[in-house]
């Protein structure tokens, strides 16, 4: 996929520099593009039903450790590996681009109201653990009917982004739109080079006051840039040790739908599953935090790739 050989170039040029890639990721030999997921890519958010075939970015066990190494790297690189974070807060500037196919509603084209209710759910959720805000640069409006729906690692999504994402990796570009495959959004994790395809692609209608219930809460944008931010899925990699490198987030065999309360699908490891997490695929209603170890990782995540 393009997203994977993204990566292998990235490791590509840390091997030419002298830095030492991760093991197993000189090459796009080592993994079945076809059916492998892209690193650079984390798993999109789909309605239920879907079919597995549509949680397109849901990450190997290696590619986990692939994507922790580099990340290991950037810190040491930049001089802030072991160093205590900042206390701060970290404000990530937004630009918003409503892509439709017409000027109605029902082709995309979504109120101004929509999207400042939707940056008001991420300060909300963001500022109850974390350090990080948002803040609203500018909503870009297109109309594009070959960009619409947006289609999941298409040659039209790499045209549109090419064409409309602005800033450097600091700054968080939003797509808005209607999605191919029945998704919610997807989004890139960080990595060392700036790639065209950067941001967090959501579907409008997943937005405070949209139409896809019970997904209309403003949380799929949540969850998606907590991907944007370095997080794994609560369950990923299941009930093994790695789990989501986050110490502080239960184990979980497999992603939660609904709101099931007492599920516990590792009953070997400590914990409920983490049904209320933003990061596993729960009802909005049923997301609602973030815990301290995913809120440090993400700001590693930021240290490291993200902050200039």
């Amino acid at each position: 996929m393009r997203a994977w050989r993204a990566l292998v170039a990235v490791v590509a040029a840390m091997a030419a520099v002298g830095t030492p890639p991760p093991a197993g990721a000189t090459s796009a030999a080592c993994v079945d593009t076809a059916a492998t997921p892209g690193t650079t890519q984390p798993a999109a958010r789909a309605r239920p039903g879907a079919g597995a075939q549509h949680d397109p970015n849901h990450l190997t066990a290696e590619q986990v450790r692939q994507l922790q190494l580099l990340t290991e790297q950037a810190l040491a690189a930049r001089g802030l590996a072991g160093q205590p974070r900042t206390t701060a807060t970290v404000t990530v500037p937004v630009v918003v681009h409503v892509v439709a196919r017409d000027a109605s509603r029902e082709g995309g084209n979504i109120p101004d109201a929509m999207v400042t209710a939707q940056i008001d759910v991420l300060n909300q959720a963001y500022a109850a653990a974390t350090q990080f805000a948002f803040e609203l640069v500018r909503i870009d409006r297109v109309t594009n009917a070959s960009w619409y729906p947006i289609v999941y690692e298409s040659a039209a999504e790499l045209a549109m982004k090419t064409q409309l994402r602005v800033g450097g990796m600091e700054t968080l570009n939003l797509y808005l739109g209607d999605l191919s495959d029945a998704l919610l959004g997807w989004a890139t994790y960080p990595q060392p080079a700036l790639d065209p395809s950067d941001g967090v692609v959501i579907h409008s209608e997943s937005l405070p006051g949209g139409t896809s219930l019970p997904y209309n809460e403003g949380d799929t944008a949540v969850h998606e840039v907590g991907h944007w931010l370095n997080l794994f899925h609560t369950f990923q990699n299941g009930c093994t040790e790695e789990g989501d490198l986050v110490d502080d987030t239960p184990a979980e065999a497999s992603q939660a739908r609904g709101c099931p309360e007492g599920r516990d699908t590792c009953t070997a490891d400590p914990g409920e599953d983490p049904i209320h997490n933003y990061m596993d695929y729960s009802t909005d209603a049923c997301m609602i935090e973030f815990t301290p170890g995913q809120a440090a990782r993400m700001l590693s995540g930021w240290d490291a790739f993200r902050a200039t």
